[in-house]
């Protein structure tokens, strides 16, 4: 039975997001069941396609790409795939009418990681921000609002912003492996050799401005997905103000956590929060 092939892809999903990042699937878990699936449809789409970019390094990575995006092109058009996971994305890009061109900006971005190393301008480094973060938080926000075309207007530069501050506190956390591991520099005009506390001061600030504009969308979004995304937010900015905390040699040799325990208790002081309106 199809619904069968249905509830295997989902579960596909489901694992992908906890198997890849505990923290997002933690904050996945406290949104409205009704809700929570096509999240992690979303979150298993975004991964395999970074994971292709990103660590498949012993194969020809513009072959795998080329044939993911030939898939994904199928899933959507069929409004099928044997590829489970792009089977329950292309379920959620449906259900919820997602713009093609979101998808499109996610992929070309993805694109831009197998060529591009060095992201000299701020033209660039937006762009690349928009394609893999930005339309990210976008395509949540249509599962958040449900259809709600004005809602998601009112909230679209919110979700971009709180797209945008997770994705670079990952870029500042994951320095080391981006820089030695791929290669990688995404921050413009910034000479991660020589890392210091001015440089590093900019880009706190940067993502700062962007978590308050972040803040105000989710004090606005629906009661199902207020308290999940609450807690992700909760947990990003955590984790900035740790790596804010930690000397810039230190951020270039070492990944900096979040330890379980300080992750729990995030959890338990944003319920608590939620239930007392105070979000």
């Amino acid at each position: 039975m199809k619904a069968i092939f249905d509830s295997v892809s989902y579960q596909c999903s489901k694992i992908v997001t906890q198997s890849y990042s505990t923290s997002f699937a933690l904050a996945t878990k406290m949104l409205g069941a009704s809700i929570r699936k096509d999240i992690y449809n979303i979150y298993g789409f975004v991964r395999f396609a970074d994971e292709i970019v990103d660590t498949f390094h012993d194969y020809n990575k513009e072959v795998l790409f080329t044939k993911f995006e030939q898939a994904l092109e199928d899933a959507i058009t069929d409004k099928i795939s044997l590829n489970p996971i792009l089977n329950s994305f292309q379920h959620t890009f449906h259900k919820y009418d997602i713009p093609r061109h979101l998808v499109d900006s996610f992929m070309k971005s993805m694109e831009m990681d197998l060529h591009k190393t060095i992201y000299r301008t701020d033209a660039e480094y937006k762009q690349y921000i928009y394609g893999s973060a930005d339309v990210v938080g976008l395509m949540c926000l249509k599962v958040f609002v449900k259809g709600d075309e004005e809602r998601y207007e009112e909230l679209k530069q919110s979700a971009m912003s709180l797209g945008s501050a997770f994705q670079k506190v990952n870029f500042l956390r994951d320095l080391k492996a981006d820089f030695e591991g791929l290669n990688r520099t995404y921050f413009p005009n910034t000479n991660l050799m020589e890392l210091d506390e001015r440089s590093k001061k900019q880009i706190v600030d940067e993502i700062k401005a962007d978590f308050t504009l972040g803040y105000q969308g989710i004090e606005q979004l629906p009661n199902e997905a207020k308290f999940g995304v609450y807690t992700a937010y909760k947990y990003y900015y955590k984790l900035l103000q740790k790596l804010q905390n930690t000397p810039p040699l230190e951020i270039k040799n070492a990944r900096i956590r979040v330890p379980n325990y300080q992750k729990f208790g995030l959890l338990a002081t944003s319920y608590v929060n939620y239930k007392l309106n105070l979000v």
